[in-house]
C-alpha cells in the first residue's frame, strides 16, 4: 500500500496522530480533544504542551472547520486504506449537569436515573469529571449516599454493572451508582475536607454503613474514599473513631477485597492507631490476628512494611501486645521479616520484639522469642548494616534478658559473640 503523507496541522501536538475530535484552548493551540483533556485533568498540567502558557480557562472549543476538513480528506483517500472519521458527539456541559442534578433534588424518585446518566457522563471523558464536580456533582452524590445508607440492605457480591445504562438501573442501586460515580471523580483535597464536616451529609457514617452491608466492589471504593477523607481529617475527628470503623476495616482486610482496598486499609489503620485510644479499639477489632495472617502470605515489600508499622502501633498497648502474643505465629513471622524486606520492615521488626519484651516479657515470652529464632535475630542486627536507633534496640532487650539468653544453647556461637555484655 502507498503510503499517505498526514497534512501536519491535522496531527496533534501531542500524539502526532491524526486528530479525530480536534478542539482549541485559549492560547489558539489547536489538540485532539482526548489528548488534551488527558493532558489538563489527569496529568493535571496547565500548561499548554506548545506554547508553555499557563492555561487559565480549560474551556475547550471545539474546531468544526479543522474536522470536517480531516474528514473530508480521510473520505478522497479511503482507497489508500484511511478510515473516516465519524462526527463526534456533542460534549456535555455545566448548564445540562446542573440541570440534571436539579431535576433529580426536585423529584427523589428520578436518583437513580440521575446517577446512571452522571455515571455514563463522568466515564466519557476526564474534561467531563471537571464538569460534574464544578456544578455541585461531588455534594450530589455523597447526599445521594446518606440516604441510601439508611436502607441496611445485604446487596450480592456479584450484582455487577458491566452492560449499557438501561440494564445498569436494574442491577446497580442508588448507593453503588453513588458511590462509583463519586470514587472516579477523585475528589479534591478541599472538596473530601468539605464533605466530612458538613453535619447535614454525614460522609463518614455513610460510608462505614456501605462497609458493612455493601458488596465487594462498593466496599473497596469506600475504603479508599475513608482513607482519602482521615488524610484530611481534623485531629478530633481522628481521636473520637468508631470502634465500628476499625472493625469494618479488620473485616475488609481478612476478606482480601482487592490489592488496593488492601492498601488502603492498611495505610487507614496504620493513620488511625497513633490517636486516642484507636490502638486499643483496633486490637479489641481482632486487626492483630489479620495482620499476622497477612504477614504469613505478605511478599510485596510495601505491604509487608504497612503491616509490621500497623503491629508496631498496636504494640503501643498491653492489648494489641496481648494479641500479638497469643498467636501462635505472632513473633515467629515478626522475627522472619527482619532482614528480609527492607531496613524499614526490620526497624518496625526489631521495635516490635522490644516493645513485647520489655513490656510483655514474662517466662514464656522469653522462652518463646528464644524458641522461634528472634534472639538470633536480634543478635545479627548488630552484626550487620541496619540504623543506629534500631541497633540499640536490640542491643538493650539482649541485655535486659541475657540471664536467660545468652546462656542458651539455641544461640550459635558465631552470633554469640556479639551478645552484648550486661554490664
Amino acid at each position: 500500500m502507498e503510503e499517505i503523507d498526514v497534512p501536519s496541522h491535522f496531527l496533534c501536538p501531542i500524539s502526532l496522530q491524526l486528530m479525530r475530535d480536534p478542539v482549541t484552548v485559549r492560547t489558539g493551540i489547536t489538540y485532539d480533544r482526548e489528548n488534551i483533556e488527558t493532558w489538563l485533568f489527569s496529568c493535571k498540567d496547565r500548561t499548554c504542551p506548545v506554547t508553555k502558557q499557563f492555561i487559565f480557562d480549560t474551556d475547550l472549543t471545539p474546531n468544526h472547520t479543522l474536522r470536517r476538513l480531516i474528514q473530508a480528506w480521510c473520505n478522497l483517500n479511503a482507497s489508500f486504506g484511511i478510515e473516516r472519521i465519524p462526527t463526534p458527539k456533542p460534549p456535555v456541559n455545566k448548564i445540562q449537569i446542573a440541570r440534571l442534578l436539579s431535576e433529580a433534588n426536585q423529584s427523589p424518585q428520578n436518583h437513580l436515573k440521575c446517577l446512571t446518566r452522571l455515571r455514563s457522563i463522568a466515564f466519557e471523558s476526564d474534561g467531563n469529571k471537571i464538569y460534574l464536580e464544578s456544578a455541585g456533582a461531588i455534594e450530589f452524590l455523597a447526599s445521594a449516599l446518606k440516604l441510601s445508607s439508611g436502607r441496611d440492605t445485604q446487596v450480592d457480591d456479584d450484582d455487577e454493572c458491566t452492560t449499557d445504562d438501561d440494564e445498569c438501573t436494574t442491577v446497580m442501586s442508588s448507593e453503588e451508582a453513588a458511590l462509583e460515580v463519586l470514587y472516579h471523580l477523585k475528589p479534591s483535597e478541599s472538596h473530601i475536607k468539605s464533605l466530612i464536616s458538613n453535619e447535614g451529609i454525614k460522609f463518614i457514617e455513610s460510608l462505614i454503613q456501605i462497609l458493612r452491608s455493601g458488596n465487594y466492589q462498593s466496599r473497596a471504593y469506600a475504603t479508599i474514599l475513608l482513607k482519602s477523607a482521615f488524610g484530611v481529617a481534623d485531629p478530633s475527628q481522628l481521636i473520637n473513631v468508631r470502634t465500628e470503623l476499625l472493625a469494618e476495616l479488620t473485616r475488609v482486610l481478612r476478606d482480601k477485597i482487592s490489592q488496593q482496598a488492601t492498601k488502603a486499609a492498611l495505610k487507614l489503620v496504620v493513620e488511625l492507631c497513633p490517636w486516642g485510644k484507636n490502638r486499643i479499639k483496633a486490637a479489641e477489632s481482632g486487626v492483630a490476628e489479620v495482620l499476622i495472617e497477612m504477614l504469613l502470605e505478605a511478599w510485596e515489600r510495601r505491604v509487608c512494611e504497612l503491616i509490621l508499622i500497623a503491629l508496631d502501633q498496636l504494640c503501643g498497648c498491653a492489648e494489641g501486645r496481648a494479641e500479638v502474643v497469643k498467636h501462635g505465629a505472632g513473633m515467629a513471622i515478626v522475627s522472619k521479616k527482619i532482614l528480609r524486606v527492607s531496613h524499614v520492615a526490620t526497624d518496625r521488626g526489631v521495635k516490635i520484639l522490644s516493645s513485647i519484651g520489655r513490656y510483655s516479657g514474662n517466662a514464656r515470652v522469653i522462652h518463646e522469642m528464644l524458641q522461634v529464632g528472634a534472639v538470633c535475630k536480634l543478635c545479627l542486627v548488630l552484626q550487620v548494616e541496619a540504623s543506629l536507633k534500631t541497633k540499640e534496640r536490640a542491643k538493650e532487650l539482649l541485655k535486659l534478658h541475657s540471664n536467660v539468653w545468652s546462656i542458651s544453647p539455641c544461640i550459635p556461637p558465631p552470633l554469640l559473640q556479639s551478645y552484648p555484655s550486661s554490664n
